[in-house]
């Protein structure tokens, strides 16, 4: 069965006085007949649209009628056709809707505008206003503090006088303390300058301790001083190895005489075997200790104190191997 669809009639251009009162016209979907068995289609609501001066005139869609050999497929395609239409109908009146929401945020922000400019104009008229009146109330008031002024200039010269005599005697008091602060400031200058001075020389003499190498040039002293760091360090080896010989002995022993420990014997050489992994730990060190020295002795700076930095006596260091701090420097450890 074919579908006769309305046509209309396009809308006129009106004037811009006509336009402003002119409403614009729901845009109607255009009817379709709708074939036997087929469920009708649901026909989309319609926002109305707010007059505008520049809203453009909708134009009505014309369906024409076209013959149709088989009902069926005309009206799947009629349906098709009138879906595309309806949805486009629906684009443009949202379109219309959404511009002229615009338009009325528009003229909502201009009317704001408006209102914060004639509310900001009248906060300055009253602030001008007020303006004018505490001018004209300082003005007033400005011109008794004047007149009493001068009333009081008579009484007041003669205290003038006076008040600048004794300030002048002030100031030459003040001119006097300050030449005493001043020279005193500069003899307090020169003092700490002299000693910045003593500080610096101070360090650095100490600086050139700290670097120093005492015995440098005695090369037959340092050779000597070498000569018994390695026999102190083969001896002090010796007696490692002695001690560590002796513990295991010890230890031996020890296991032995788990089963015969009536006397005690047992613990005795417990102790005795720590007393000899303790000695071998200090002798351990002793080692470190000597080539360290030996080290020192390579570049010269061995027989400086490590506390004052001042030379240690020969006698000294050829009486303690290996030997780091001078007599006094030891003495108030």
């Amino acid at each position: 069965m074919p579908i006769s669809g309305k046509s209309t009639k396009k809308a006129a251009p009106a004037k811009k006085a006509s336009v402003k009162k002119a409403l614009v016209k729901k845009a109607a979907p255009a009817k379709k007949s709708v074939s036997k068995g087929a469920a009708p289609a649901k026909k989309a609501p319609l926002k109305r649209t707010a007059p505008s001066k520049s809203a453009p005139t909708v134009k009505k869609v014309t369906v024409t009628k076209s013959p149709s050999k088989s009902p069926s497929v005309l009206s799947a395609a009629q349906k098709a056709t009138a879906a595309k239409k309806l949805a486009a109908e629906k684009a443009r009146s949202l379109a219309q809707a959404k511009l002229s929401k615009e338009r009325e945020a528009r003229a909502k922000a201009v009317a704001k505008a408006k209102a914060v400019a004639d509310k900001a104009k009248a906060a300055a008229a009253a602030k001008a206003r007020k303006e004018r009146e505490s001018k004209a109330k300082a003005a007033a008031k400005e011109k008794e503090v004047q007149r009493k002024a001068r009333e009081r200039a008579a009484a007041e010269a003669k205290k003038q006088r006076e008040i600048d005599t004794k300030r002048k005697a002030i100031e030459a008091e003040k001119l006097r303390k300050l030449r005493e602060i001043e020279r005193r400031n500069h003899e307090e200058m020169k003092r700490q300058e002299r000693r910045e001075a003593e500080e610096r020389k101070r360090r650095e003499a100490l600086e050139r301790k700290m670097h120093s190498r005492p015995y440098a040039e005695d090369t037959d002293f340092l050779e000597e001083l070498r000569i018994l760091m390695i026999e102190a360090r083969d001896a002090t080896l010796e007696q490692i190895a002695i001690s560590e010989r002796e513990a295991d002995e010890m230890l031996v022993d020890r296991e032995r005489l788990e089963y015969d420990d009536e006397d005690g014997s047992s613990v005795a050489s417990d102790i005795k075997r720590d007393e000899l992994k303790e000695f071998a730990i200090s002798r351990r060190l002793k080692i470190d200790e000597i080539e360290v020295a030996l080290v020192r002795i390579a570049d010269g700076s061995y027989g400086r104190c490590d506390e004052c930095y001042e030379p240690i006596t020969k006698a000294r260091l050829l009486a303690q191997v290996p030997v780091f701090t001078c007599v006094s420097c030891r003495a108030s450890v």
